[in-house]
């Protein structure tokens, strides 16, 4: 609860919020850039609200999950709007939050703090299982847009998309995230201590 609440008061600073509707934006900019294989998408919009866990925590990232959906929908509207989808959206940004935020190691000179590299590299992996691989799934299959596929054949397809493109997921998530935490203590001057 204390992660959440520190969290939380992330909402009274200014420049996290700003910072995190740049980053809301960006992942709007690269959610644009989806590569539709028709069994599955490949995006790499992960990374913003990953940032935004990073920095600011679970209940920011949550919220910035959930925006991020409804704003993709008003951008693009492909049908209908599915409610679902904004709760699996939170709790993707939920997942990098409890697990990135205040989490950092002290910094020693060394370009890259080896714990946080770890802890993005195990937030992705959840991501993947949790988010892409079960609740996508169980929604796609709930709002009916797996009907001429079986259960066993949409899972095969999301296994195999998912497992191709989760080494590319880990090298770009601990390299982006890495330079976006280095660049925000570097233009804001401050370091977060471990929680």
């Amino acid at each position: 609860m204390k992660m959440f609440q520190e969290s939380f008061k992330e909402f009274k600073d200014l420049r996290a919020v700003v910072v995190t509707g740049l980053l809301i934006a960006l992942s709007m900019v690269i959610e644009s850039f989806t590569i539709n294989l028709g069994f599955a998408k490949i995006n790499f919009a992960f990374l913003a609200i990953a940032a935004i866990g990073m920095l600011y925590g679970p209940s920011v990232s949550l919220f910035a999950g959930a925006v991020c959906d409804v704003l993709g929908y008003l951008v693009a509207p492909d049908g209908a709007f599915f409610p679902l989808y904004t709760l699996i959206g939170a709790a993707q940004g939920l997942i990098y939050g409890l697990i990135a935020y205040r989490k950092l190691s002290k910094r020693t000179g060394k370009e890259y703090d080896f714990e946080m590299m770890i802890r993005l590299i195990i937030a992705r992996v959840i991501d993947v299982v949790v988010i892409n691989l079960v609740c996508n799934t169980a929604a796609n299959f709930h709002y009916g847009f797996l009907r001429d596929k079986t259960l066993s054949a949409a899972i095969i397809a999301r296994v195999t998309k998912n497992l191709l493109e989760l080494p590319v997921d880990i090298i770009l998530i601990v390299g982006v995230l890495m330079a976006v935490l280095k660049a925000y203590t570097m233009v804001f001057g401050r370091r977060r201590t471990a929680a």
